[in-house]
């Protein structure tokens, strides 16, 4: 689907912080460049510099800008007059068209200072289950409803929003994967997958405790390689040490994007302990490179991922023996992992960029109809 002729062209994606290594940035740098490829005038906006920037795309077809010069958290939103005139002078250059507001945080940053142009779009990159545990229902009821779209990642979560939070705007978009392999893995290694930021959130130390389970019930070799970096590496070295299997998990550390194409074809399972999640990409990165997965049941959007039984075992949330249990079927049975990785890639067909992009392009024509 090509740019919309004639009509609106700009679009402008805010984010609390655009360059920390995380989900929300990730996505947001990947639709940014398919849109800017597409002919679109496309900025991605930090309201804060990141402390430690990841760079997502080497050659990015769209413009870049941070208006805070302190990490978030720091100092005060919009504390100088410096700042204000940054952002203002930014949103006078941009042409009609669209603002997508990353987060509930941002939407009340930012939300009431956008000109007339700009018609905003709500994301939210959780689920409903956190949301309603958090400050954030309630951001999302009282900001979302007045924005042109509320965006959210499935439609049990779309339903969920549109129901509970009395939103009239709901529209569902899915992560896109950052592209579409040619190469899938052989499943012949004894390598289980845990893809991640190595923090509380992650619950990385729930699937070391699944996985020493799996290794008293499954032959020997195989290893859980953990790839990420965080606050938790010093206490999941020990968790390891104290589930006896300290020299079966692997600590990768931080991997670059181009690079993990590769971890995946060399891996046989993954592995998703989070206490909550949106939509994981790590799981359609997975599937698209015909790995299966198995994860804790904390959301809609892994459900859409995870079709339990068919593309790959959901375990109920924080229940580590069912986890284990799961693990250990996939690690005894070459079979069973190639019919649920065939299964998990032909599913995730719809999570390929290029469709992404044509509902973003579906989102912009509604709008301005």
């Amino acid at each position: 689907m090509a740019a919309v002729s004639g009509g609106p062209r700009t679009v402008l994606f805010a984010c609390l912080d655009a360059d920390t290594l995380g989900g929300i940035q990730r996505v947001t740098h990947t639709v940014a460049q398919g849109l800017a490829e597409r002919g679109y005038d496309v900025h991605v906006l930090g309201l804060h510099r990141a402390e430690h920037p990841f760079r997502y795309v080497e050659r990015p077809r769209y413009r870049h800008h941070v208006i805070h010069r302190a990490p978030a958290g720091r100092g005060s939103w919009l504390g100088s007059r410096g700042e204000r005139l940054r952002l203002r002078g930014l949103l006078r250059t941009l042409g009609p068209g669209f603002a997508v507001l990353s987060s509930p945080g941002v939407v009340s940053r930012l939300g009431n200072l956008l000109p007339g142009r700009l018609l905003p779009i709500g994301q939210y990159h959780g689920s409903y289950e956190h949301a309603r545990g958090s400050w954030h229902l309630g951001s999302v009821s009282r900001d979302y409803g007045g924005l042109e779209k509320a965006v959210f990642l499935s439609e049990e979560d779309a339903w969920l929003f549109s129901e509970q939070a009395l939103l009239p705007n709901t529209w569902v978009i899915p992560n896109p994967l950052p592209a579409w392999p040619s190469r899938t893995s052989t499943l012949e290694g004894r390598r289980v997958l845990g893809v991640g930021r190595l923090e509380g959130v992650k619950r990385f130390d729930r699937l070391i405790s699944a996985f020493a389970a799996a290794c008293r019930t499954v032959g020997e070799g195989w290893e859980l390689h953990l790839i990420g970096e965080g606050a938790e590496l010093d206490r999941l070295r020990a968790h390891a040490r104290a589930c006896g299997i300290a020299d079966r998990v692997v600590f990768r550390g931080a991997m670059p994007a181009a690079e993990m194409g590769r971890e995946y074809l060399d891996g046989s399972v993954l592995g998703l302990s989070s206490e909550h999640e949106g939509l994981p990409l790590v799981l359609g990165e997975a599937a698209s490179h015909g790995v299966p997965s198995v994860a804790f049941d904390v959301s809609g959007g892994v459900r859409s991922l995870i079709l339990h039984g068919r593309t790959g075992l959901l375990a109920p949330a924080a229940d580590v023996p069912a986890l284990g249990t799961a693990l250990a079927g996939l690690m005894a049975s070459k079979r069973e992992r190639r019919r649920l990785g065939a299964a998990a890639r032909a599913h995730v067909e719809a999570f390929r960029p290029e469709r992404v992009l044509d509902r973003w392009e579906a989102l912009f024509d509604q709008v301005i109809r």
